[in-house]
């Protein structure tokens, strides 16, 4: 076993020796099994937003720690939430809702956005159809990843691209992303900047 200096109190095996997610269902059954994520599900289901689902980095963060083996939860910018009302975008109702977020679950930095408005952020983008068509229009394929609880607390996965980049660490451009040089740029420079490789050695970069 790896002990990474750099990161005091972090201690790793290979994700090939440790990994046990290996498909949807596994993905599920983590999520099911996880009080943190299930905590959240249920205070996003909560606030009866339409479309609505906790997505992208947070999720990718706690299932990169499980299958790479960290025992100690690597810390998360933030949480976000996402809905999709076309007929009221209002941005003090959303920072409302984030508020309320930041009150109930005070240990996380909520960020909520409608994604009716969140096009205009993608370089030569129309506007979304719905979360899951935002979902998939996020720059890689391993943050294109959502979860939500439905009425029945089942658990519903938004994977537009699958889940396989996700589980093996492979962090690539996601088609809509690939094929736009401004929306690649972006993709490039998030890589420089998140630093994925510090917290998790395994993972695998693909620039182009």
């Amino acid at each position: 076993m790896k002990v990474y200096l750099n990161l005091p109190e972090r201690r790793r095996e290979s994700v090939m020796k440790h990994a046990w997610l290996k498909s949807k269902k596994d993905l599920v059954t983590f999520i099911a099994g996880n009080q943190e994520i299930m905590t959240l599900l249920h205070i996003a289901r909560a606030q009866n937003l339409p479309d609505c689902w906790i997505c992208a980095g947070f999720l990718r963060t706690r299932i990169w720690d499980v299958q790479t083996g960290v025992v100690h939860s690597t810390p998360v910018h933030d949480v976000d939430l996402v809905y999709f009302d076309d007929r009221t975008i209002d941005y003090t109702f959303e920072q409302t809702v984030q508020a309320r977020l930041r009150n109930q679950a005070p240990d996380y930095n909520w960020e909520v956005k409608n994604e009716a408005r969140m096009h205009v952020h993608n370089p030569n983008t129309s506007p979304y159809l719905s979360s899951t068509d935002a979902i998939a229009k996020f720059p890689e394929t391993v943050t294109s990843i959502g979860a939500r609880l439905n009425a029945a607390n089942r658990i519903e996965l938004a994977a537009p691209h699958g889940v396989s980049d996700l589980l093996t660490l492979t962090v690539r451009p996601t088609p809509f992303t690939r094929v736009n040089k401004k929306r690649m740029d972006i993709y490039r420079n998030r890589i420089l900047k998140k630093e994925w490789k510090k917290y998790w050695p395994d993972v695998n970069i693909v620039l182009d």
